[in-house]
Protein backbone atom coordinates (compact mmCIF):
# COMPACT_ATOMS: atom_id res chain seq x y z
CA UNK A 1 0.00 0.00 0.00
CA UNK A 2 1.46 3.32 -1.06
CA UNK A 3 1.30 6.44 1.11
CA UNK A 4 0.81 9.83 -0.55
CA UNK A 5 3.46 12.46 0.09
CA UNK A 6 0.71 14.77 1.39
CA UNK A 7 0.10 12.36 4.30
CA UNK A 8 3.73 12.60 5.40
CA UNK A 9 3.92 16.38 4.91
CA UNK A 10 0.70 17.10 6.83
CA UNK A 11 1.82 14.80 9.66
CA UNK A 12 5.14 16.70 9.87
CA UNK A 13 3.17 19.96 10.04
CA UNK A 14 1.06 18.55 12.88
CA UNK A 15 4.11 17.29 14.76
CA UNK A 16 6.56 20.15 14.27
CA UNK A 17 4.42 23.23 13.71
CA UNK A 18 1.20 22.10 15.41
CA UNK A 19 -0.64 23.35 12.34
CA UNK A 20 -3.44 20.82 12.88
CA UNK A 21 -5.12 19.23 15.91
CA UNK A 22 -5.85 16.05 13.98
CA UNK A 23 -5.64 14.41 10.57
CA UNK A 24 -7.84 11.61 9.29
CA UNK A 25 -6.65 9.37 6.48
CA UNK A 26 -8.44 6.99 4.17
CA UNK A 27 -7.41 4.40 1.62
CA UNK A 28 -8.25 5.24 -1.95
CA UNK A 29 -9.02 1.75 -3.22
CA UNK A 30 -8.74 2.76 -6.89
CA UNK A 31 -5.16 4.04 -6.53
CA UNK A 32 -4.24 1.70 -3.62
CA UNK A 33 -2.88 4.68 -1.71
CA UNK A 34 -3.40 6.19 1.73
CA UNK A 35 -4.52 9.82 1.34
CA UNK A 36 -5.47 12.71 3.63
CA UNK A 37 -9.20 12.74 4.38
CA UNK A 38 -9.76 15.64 6.83
CA UNK A 39 -7.65 18.19 8.69
CA UNK A 40 -8.61 19.52 12.13
CA UNK A 41 -7.70 23.09 12.92
CA UNK A 42 -5.51 23.84 15.98
CA UNK A 43 -8.50 25.08 17.99
CA UNK A 44 -10.60 21.96 17.37
CA UNK A 45 -11.48 19.75 20.32
CA UNK A 46 -11.37 16.01 20.81
CA UNK A 47 -15.17 16.00 20.40
CA UNK A 48 -14.73 17.68 17.00
CA UNK A 49 -12.26 14.97 16.04
CA UNK A 50 -14.45 12.10 17.27
CA UNK A 51 -17.39 13.48 15.27
CA UNK A 52 -15.40 13.14 12.02
CA UNK A 53 -15.05 9.36 12.32
CA UNK A 54 -17.55 7.96 9.82
CA UNK A 55 -20.05 5.33 10.86
CA UNK A 56 -19.60 2.13 8.89
CA UNK A 57 -16.29 3.15 7.27
CA UNK A 58 -12.65 2.63 8.18
CA UNK A 59 -10.12 5.37 8.79
CA UNK A 60 -6.69 6.01 10.24
CA UNK A 61 -6.16 9.15 12.28
CA UNK A 62 -3.58 11.04 14.27
CA UNK A 63 -4.57 13.34 17.12
CA UNK A 64 -2.32 15.79 18.97
CA UNK A 65 -3.57 15.42 22.55
CA UNK A 66 -2.70 18.11 25.10
CA UNK A 67 -3.07 17.23 28.78
CA UNK A 68 -1.87 18.08 32.27
CA UNK A 69 -0.11 15.40 34.33
CA UNK A 70 -0.77 14.65 38.00
CA UNK A 71 2.37 16.74 38.70
CA UNK A 72 0.67 19.71 36.97
CA UNK A 73 2.96 19.59 33.90
CA UNK A 74 1.60 20.50 30.46
CA UNK A 75 2.29 17.67 27.98
CA UNK A 76 1.30 16.59 24.51
CA UNK A 77 1.20 13.14 22.90
CA UNK A 78 0.45 12.15 19.34
CA UNK A 79 -2.08 9.33 19.11
CA UNK A 80 -2.43 7.00 16.14
CA UNK A 81 -6.00 5.72 15.96
CA UNK A 82 -7.22 2.83 13.82
CA UNK A 83 -10.96 3.15 13.30
CA UNK A 84 -12.43 -0.15 12.09
CA UNK A 85 -14.54 -3.01 13.34
CA UNK A 86 -13.05 -6.28 14.55
CA UNK A 87 -13.25 -8.04 11.20
CA UNK A 88 -12.03 -11.41 12.47
CA UNK A 89 -15.26 -11.90 14.42
CA UNK A 90 -17.45 -11.08 11.41
CA UNK A 91 -15.81 -13.23 8.71
CA UNK A 92 -16.50 -16.95 8.42
CA UNK A 93 -13.35 -19.01 9.13
CA UNK A 94 -13.25 -20.38 5.58
CA UNK A 95 -12.95 -16.85 4.11
CA UNK A 96 -10.20 -15.95 6.61
CA UNK A 97 -8.33 -19.11 5.68
CA UNK A 98 -8.79 -18.35 1.99
CA UNK A 99 -7.56 -14.78 2.53
CA UNK A 100 -4.53 -15.87 4.52
CA UNK A 101 -3.57 -18.55 2.04
CA UNK A 102 -3.78 -16.33 -1.06
CA UNK A 103 -2.86 -12.91 0.40
CA UNK A 104 -5.60 -11.38 -1.75
CA UNK A 105 -9.31 -11.27 -1.27
CA UNK A 106 -11.14 -12.81 -4.21
CA UNK A 107 -14.66 -13.90 -3.45
CA UNK A 108 -15.61 -15.25 -6.88
CA UNK A 109 -16.97 -11.93 -8.06
CA UNK A 110 -19.33 -11.53 -5.11
CA UNK A 111 -19.37 -7.86 -4.04
CA UNK A 112 -22.37 -7.35 -1.78
CA UNK A 113 -22.27 -4.39 0.64
CA UNK A 114 -21.25 -6.73 3.48
CA UNK A 115 -18.40 -8.12 1.39
CA UNK A 116 -17.26 -4.62 0.50
CA UNK A 117 -17.17 -3.58 4.16
CA UNK A 118 -15.30 -6.74 5.10
CA UNK A 119 -12.79 -6.19 2.30
CA UNK A 120 -12.26 -2.60 3.45
CA UNK A 121 -11.68 -3.69 7.05
CA UNK A 122 -9.17 -6.29 5.93
CA UNK A 123 -7.40 -3.76 3.72
CA UNK A 124 -7.09 -1.25 6.59
CA UNK A 125 -5.98 -3.88 9.10
CA UNK A 126 -3.33 -5.32 6.79
CA UNK A 127 -1.98 -1.86 5.79
CA UNK A 128 -1.87 -0.28 9.25
CA UNK A 129 1.70 -1.17 10.27
CA UNK A 130 3.15 -0.11 6.92
CA UNK A 131 1.35 3.24 7.10
CA UNK A 132 2.24 3.82 10.74
CA UNK A 133 5.96 3.36 9.95
CA UNK A 134 5.72 6.33 7.58
CA UNK A 135 4.64 8.59 10.46
CA UNK A 136 7.70 9.01 12.64
CA UNK A 137 6.72 10.37 16.05
CA UNK A 138 3.62 8.39 17.00
CA UNK A 139 3.60 8.00 20.79
CA UNK A 140 0.38 6.14 21.57
CA UNK A 141 -1.67 3.72 19.49
CA UNK A 142 -5.38 3.12 19.93
CA UNK A 143 -7.76 0.85 18.03
CA UNK A 144 -11.47 1.63 18.09
CA UNK A 145 -14.49 -0.09 16.63
CA UNK A 146 -17.07 2.28 18.11
CA UNK A 147 -17.02 5.68 19.86
CA UNK A 148 -16.93 4.16 23.35
CA UNK A 149 -13.52 2.62 22.61
CA UNK A 150 -11.99 6.04 21.97
CA UNK A 151 -13.72 8.03 24.68
CA UNK A 152 -11.92 10.93 26.33
CA UNK A 153 -11.45 8.83 29.49
CA UNK A 154 -9.65 6.12 27.52
CA UNK A 155 -7.48 8.66 25.70
CA UNK A 156 -6.52 10.35 28.99
CA UNK A 157 -5.67 7.04 30.65
CA UNK A 158 -3.50 5.98 27.68
CA UNK A 159 -1.70 9.34 27.66
CA UNK A 160 -0.65 9.08 31.30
Amino acid sequence: MAVSDECKLKFQDLKAKRSFRFITFKINEQTQQVVVDKLGQPGDTYADFAATMPEGECRYAVFDFDFVTDENCQKSKIFFISWYADFAATIPPLIVLFFLSTSTLKLAGCRSPDTSRTRSKMLYASSKDRFKRELDGIQVELQATDPSEMSMDIVKSRAL
